[in-house]
């Protein structure tokens, strides 16, 4: 696991640096203040959220036994969309705490919310059913969707203040400051870990409950830390990016390529390509730029869902022909 996960890191930092090249108007090595531009306000960020989405993929693939799963199954983005657009509404400028907040801690609240009011949905007697868990996460989802744009059309003077596309698909160049940056780093580091802690687990989960209850494993209470940790690891990265989607779909099918279904390698060699994938598209953003035709720094969201789409396409007719 080691040197797996020490070939994973050298990936990612090749990667890294050959994003780090890749400027607005020029391809090539930048000057100092242009590199730490680029260091600490794309790639680290962009790498940051990318291996949150990833390996929280990993987990709900697993746990709901589903390749479709991906980290916003349970409505997670949307709650925190959807919460963070609230905090911006005049009514509440004037509650001295909610003001004294910031709207990324905000839709941090937003999206472990309604996470815990899913699985509290989706429990029945301590069991959770994968099924349920779909049907319901797809629910909570077009129901936070329908609620911002009808938010958005009363609200009309809130369009005029920017960001709304860039909020509605995600982006990692937001307003957060170094200090909320640095929580969502420590809680994806700490939910990260233990979700590697318990890959193992998800291994059995894949066998069935029968097997699963034959060898020990208490496969429910497995299932419900598990979507609480992969949630609360989504829900830290959508805090400072808002809802980037696909990665979490994208890189551990990928991943399966080059190290099959044991999910002690996936998690690890998924995190590095979620982290690539997205560093990835951020510099193509920055590309598009110079492109004529585009002239415009894309959402880094945006780029996700035109590459995801398609992958997506392909996952499910796969899927249907199995």
């Amino acid at each position: 696991m080691f040197v797996l996960l020490l070939i994973s890191s050298g990936v990612w930092s090749l990667v890294a640096i050959a994003c780090l090249m890749v400027g607005s108007r020029s391809v090539g090595w930048p000057e100092y203040e242009i590199l730490s531009l680029r260091l600490y306000n794309h790639v680290l960020p962009a790498s940051l959220i990318g291996s949150a989405l990833a390996c929280a993929g990993v987990t709900y693939q697993a746990i709901l036994r589903n390749p479709l799963a991906d980290p916003y199954l349970l409505g997670t983005s949307s709650g925190a969309m959807l919460a963070a657009y609230i905090y911006r509404l005049p009514v509440f400028a004037t509650v001295g705490w909610i003001s004294a907040l910031t709207p990324h801690t905000f839709a941090l609240l937003g999206a472990l919310g309604i996470t815990t009011l899913v699985l509290i949905l989706c429990g029945s007697r301590g069991v959770i059913h994968p099924v349920t868990v779909i049907l319901v996460g797809a629910i909570i989802n077009s129901i936070c969707g329908a609620v911002f744009l009808l938010l958005n059309s009363i609200f009309w003077d809130l369009q005029g203040t920017g960001g709304i596309l860039t909020f509605m698909v995600g982006d990692i160049q937001t307003t957060a400051s170094w200090q909320q940056i640095y929580l969502s780093a420590l809680g994806i580091g700490i939910g990260w870990v233990l979700l590697v802690v318990l890959s193992p687990f998800l291994n059995v989960i894949r066998l069935g409950e029968d097997e699963a209850s034959s060898l020990g494993v208490k496969i429910q209470r497995i299932r419900g830390l598990g979507l609480i940790i992969a949630s609360g690891v989504t829900a830290a990265a959508v805090a400072i990016s808002g809802p980037i989607g696909f990665i979490g779909l994208i890189c551990p099918h990928i991943a399966r390529w080059f190290c099959g279904n044991d999910n002690r390698r996936l998690m690890i060699v998924a995190t590095a390509l979620g982290a690539s994938v997205l560093t990835m598209a951020d510099a193509l953003s920055r590309y598009l730029l110079s492109v004529q035709f585009i002239h415009t720094i894309l959402p880094i969201g945006v780029i996700t869902a035109i590459l995801g789409g398609p992958f997506f396409l392909i996952l499910l007719l796969r899927h249907r022909r199995e």
